[in-house]
């Protein structure tokens, strides 16, 4: 499923008070444009993203491994989405709007919206409301209290097929002002469902949310940790690949890709210390284009990933669990491999061999097994 996702991004951010448009301020280390655009780059689902800018930032640099489009903003809201959507690739089946001012979108709200459009047509995330809802009148007065359970607090990405946005851009007319696209939709005639929203998808509208964001964003002085676990099956008949290195063996370990399990423990410790999930969600054995594929390269593609989330590896320190052959002469050959796909030097990489003294499977030479520790640090 081709999905597209157009961050709106061209307005001034004038409720802010800021002098620059809110998009571009910093939070942790990172403008909100690009912490926004990073968490839809980082999503396996994501196809491209079109990023919508005031035409006096249209030369905004924005690194992304996925394809990134920029177009100008129009005057109001609903207009920069149209040019947005103009831009959108013809492929696109599912299409997701974006508020570049929620840049703590998680990437199970992304999944949920995707999903939920790909049923119902259009879709808006939304919080139940807690509190005692009043409607007032201008001068403040209550004209009348509101039953909290038919009233919702909308969020975004909201997600449409391709053919309801395109309805709901074309009800957009000049005499009609949107706060969302799923008002347009409704306008169109199109339902518009409720998926469950995320309380930390916050939306940066005043000084407080600003420098509540940014206190949420502050890197942790002893960098981001994560670990990684692999096994695989030896079956008689396949190579044994580690860490990007063919070892000589009567057996090779089993499955999907070339199966090497150091490269993929250090891939799921680097995928994790920073919340991108596991090696399965970006790169399944559903997919054809990871069938014998090189797992040194997955792990590249891997830490590309790490790196639009806004961290680079520090060090990895990885155990391998095989009972024979044994593989302290190809270790060096293993360290540079990995040292050179996650962008560092080789002394940042540690790979040992241990055994498992014949005890179960991996002791009685039928399996193989691989720990792996990262730590990560903001670039």
């Amino acid at each position: 499923m081709f999905v597209s996702v157009i961050v709106a991004a061209g307005g001034s951010g004038t409720r802010l008070g800021a002098g620059t448009p809110k998009q571009l301020l910093d939070i942790g280390g990172q403008s909100m444009l690009v912490r926004t655009v990073g968490a839809f780059a980082g999503h396996p689902r994501v196809s491209e993203i079109v990023v919508v800018l005031p035409t006096a930032n249209m030369g905004e640099a924005i690194s992304s491994t996925k394809p990134v489009h920029i177009v100008a903003g129009g005057a109001r809201r609903q207009d920069s989405v149209a040019h947005g959507f103009a831009r959108v690739s013809p492929d696109a089946e599912i299409v997701l709007v974006h508020d570049a001012a929620r840049p703590f979108v998680s990437a199970a709200l992304i999944d949920r919206t995707i999903e939920a459009a790909a049923i119902h047509g259009a879709v808006i995330p939304a919080l139940d409301v807690k509190d005692t809802v009043k409607r007032i009148k201008a001068n403040r007065l209550i004209v009348e209290t509101l039953p909290r359970d038919a009233i919702v607090l909308a969020q975004t990405p909201q997600a449409f097929r391709r053919h309801v946005l395109a309805a709901a851009i074309a009800a957009g007319r000049p005499d009609i002002e949107a706060t969302d696209e799923a008002m347009l939709a409704e306008r169109a005639g199109h339902p518009v469902y409720v998926v469950g929203g995320d309380p930390r998808n916050v939306k940066i509208t005043t000084p407080d949310d600003l420098d509540a964001a940014r206190r949420q964003s502050a890197p942790a002085r002893t960098g981001r940790a994560g670990t990684g676990y692999d096994l695989h099956r030896l079956v008689e008949g396949r190579a044994l690949i580690l860490g990007g290195v063919t070892i000589p063996s009567t057996k090779g370990a089993l499955g999907y890709s070339d199966a090497d399990v150091v490269c993929h423990a250090v891939t799921d410790a680097v995928l994790g210390a920073v919340g991108l999930g596991d090696i399965g969600r970006h790169f399944p054995d559903t997919d054809p284009e990871w069938k014998n594929a090189s797992s040194v390269d997955l792990l590249k593609r891997a830490v590309a990933l790490v790196r639009d989330a806004g961290y680079e590896v520090g060090n990895v320190d990885v155990t391998v669990i095989l009972e024979t052959p044994k593989i302290k002469d190809h270790v060096d050959a293993m360290r540079a491999n990995i040292a050179s796909a996650l962008g560092v030097d080789a002394s940042r990489v540690s790979v040992k061999g241990k055994t498992n003294e014949g005890v179960d499977a991996i002791g009685r030479g039928e399996a193989i097994a691989a720990h792996a520790i990262a730590l990560l640090r903001r670039v």
